[in-house]
C-alpha cells in the first residue's frame, strides 16, 4: 500500500515491486557511501594535483547527490518508504568506508572500486526490474550505469 491507504496498481505485482525496491534500497545505499566518500576526498585532498582532483571529485559527488534522490523516489513511487538514516543505509550498504586520509592515488583507487561496486549492482537489478516490466528503473538504472562508468574512466584516467 502506498501511504495514502490506496493500493499501488502499476502493473507490478506486489512481490515483484518490492524485490526491486529492496534492490534499489541497497543501490541507494552504496550510491549514498559513494557519495561521501567522494565528498570526504574531496574535501581531505592535498598535493600537487589537489585543483584538479578536488575539482573532479565535486563534480562526481553532485552527480551522486542528485542520484541519490532520484533513486529514493523510485523506491516511493513503487510504493515502499525509504530508511534516509545513517543507521539505515549503513545496514544495507556494501561499499567500504575509509577511515583514514589517504593519497590522491589510493583515494583514485577506492573510487573506481566503489563505482564498480555501482556498476554491478546496477546491472544485475536492471536485469530483474527489466524481467518484471519495470521500465522505469531500467531506465534510471542504465542512466546511472553510464554516469559511474564514465566517472570510472575519469577516475582511471587520472591514475
Amino acid at each position: 500500500m502506498g501511504g495514502d491507504g490506496m493500493e499501488v496498481n502499476v502493473g507490478i505485482s506486489e512481490q515483484n515491486r518490492q524485490v526491486i525496491a529492496e534492490g534499489l534500497a541497497t543501490f541507494l545505499a552504496n550510491t549514498y557511501a559513494v557519495y561521501l566518500k567522494t565528498q570526504n576526498f574531496h574535501w581531505n585532498l592535498t598535493g600537487v594535483e589537489f585543483y584538479p582532483m578536488h575539482i573532479l571529485f565535486e563534480k562526481q559527488y553532485e552527480d551522486l547527490a542528485a542520484a541519490v534522490d532520484e533513486i529514493a523516489e523510485r523506491i516511493r513511487a513503487l510504493g515502499y518508504y525509504v530508511d534516509g538514516t545513517f543507521g539505515g543505509l549503513n545496514k544495507l550498504k556494501t561499499v567500504k568506508d575509509e577511515d583514514k586520509v589517504l593519497s590522491i592515488k589510493d583515494m583514485l583507487h577506492r573510487l573506481v572500486e566503489s563505482h564498480e561496486t555501482l556498476i554491478r549492482h546496477a546491472r544485475k537489478l536492471g536485469e530483474v526490474a527489466d524481467a518484471q516490466g519495470d521500465f522505469a528503473a531500467v531506465d534510471m538504472l542504465g542512466r546511472r550505469l553510464g554516469a559511474h562508468e564514465k566517472m570510472v574512466w575519469m577516475l582511471r584516467s587520472s591514475l
